[in-house]
């Protein structure tokens, strides 16, 4: 058809003006760079949108107003790689990749919990001979990894049933550390009583307030048992062994059964058939082993229309697959966010490198954390 030819023509002359609009860029890069100016120009972006749209009606405006600040962005990408030189957190990424070594089979880990806590069983799964020190809280665990008693750490961060676990998210924030692996565990709730006790005689069920959500049908098939949140379901299980009371019950692993002497009182407790929790194992310092396979950063982004689709579509320009997007609010802040992101990639691409580097020294992100790469 004679209009696609003409389309594929007027493709060829855009492509033909972005070429040259970036070289252009380029030079205004290197003498911004001579003379110390800044990269971003606000007054001048708006002043631009505004000439560009100004006969056009609002359809063709919003997506020319698209078109123009995804070109900003680009352009604002480019100088920053002139203005800012290498970045250091390419560099730091680069160095650990030059210097990676296989994961330890052995270690030293922090946990939350007690022995049969699915916290434990990631450890093992992911430790061959793992020593581990448990810690009450999950702040506790980042705290002992951020002060060097521990050069590991276990913390669980999503469940398949239950969604993200928003204390570590938020925990996140507060504490200098980096993610080094992650981990799969099968969750097997189980509900647990005393010796003699049973199924009818419970009229409470304590354990963490994640297992406790991830069992909302059965206990609400039971509505005669009320929900307890504890501090950790194997916590739970062995204070209900001490107590010795028969009208409390546990939901738990199966392995806290044998390691508390208690007995099962009904099986697959959990709403959904197959429930899995996530589990990252953090370090202090920043290790990428040669398996490493994916990424996690978290930023702060200005409270103002199309900036989160701004930093996705930078993503789907390098071709890179995002596998969770997590936001949580800012405490303090009215209706601001913090996003977490995690994507799949190679910590040598050098795509993903440049966008890193972009992201971390770009001024209209008001905070950037880079989290680790990982297996």
């Amino acid at each position: 058809m004679a209009l696609r030819g003409e389309i594929d023509g007027i493709d060829d002359e855009i492509a033909r003006l972005f070429r040259r609009r970036m070289e252009i860029v380029d030079g205004i890069a290197q003498a911004k760079r001579r003379q110390g100016a800044a990269v971003s120009d606000p007054a001048r972006e708006r002043a631009t949108l505004s000439r560009v749209t100004e006969n056009m009606d609002g359809a063709i405006e919003n997506g020319a107003r698209l078109l123009f600040t995804t070109l900003f962005g680009i352009a604002k990408a480019r100088q920053r790689a002139v203005v800012h030189g290498d970045s250091p957190l390419v560099a730091s990424i680069l160095a650990a990749v030059k210097s990676a070594s296989p994961f330890p089979s052995r270690g030293i880990v922090a946990c939350s919990g007690a022995e049969g806590s699915y916290a434990q069983q990631a450890v093992s799964a992911m430790f061959k001979t793992p020593t581990i020190l448990f810690f009450s809280g999950f702040e506790k665990v980042f705290e002992a990894v951020e002060k060097g008693l521990c050069p590991y750490g276990m913390l669980p961060i999503e469940n398949s049933a239950a969604g993200s676990v928003a204390q570590v998210y938020d925990l996140m924030v507060k504490h200098r550390f980096h993610i080094v692996r992650s981990v799969r565990v099968k969750i097997d709730h189980v509900l647990l009583g005393c010796n003699g006790a049973t199924l009818e005689g419970v009229r409470e069920v304590s354990s963490h307030p994640h297992a406790l959500a991830q069992c909302g049908s059965f206990l609400k098939a039971h509505p005669e048992m009320a929900s307890v949140p504890g501090s950790n379901t194997a916590v739970e299980a062995a204070e209900l062994a001490k107590s010795g009371r028969k009208d409390r019950a546990v939901i738990a692993s199966r392995a806290c059964a044998e390691l508390y002497g208690l007995d099962i009182l009904a099986e697959n407790v959990a709403d959904a058939a197959f429930n899995a929790t996530r589990f990252i194992c953090i370090a202090r310092d920043m290790v990428v082993t040669p398996d490493a396979n994916k990424f996690s950063i978290m930023l702060s982004l200005p409270h103002r229309p199309g900036s989160l689709n701004g930093i996705i579509a930078k993503f789907a320009a390098i071709d890179v697959n995002l596998t969770k997007l997590e936001s949580r609010p800012i405490p303090g802040m009215d209706f601001e966010f913090r996003f977490t992101f995690e994507f799949e990639a190679s910590p040598t691409d050098s795509g993903v490198l440049g966008l890193l580097a972009e992201l971390s020294c770009d001024p209209e992100i008001e905070r950037f954390t880079f989290l680790g790469a990982y297996a």
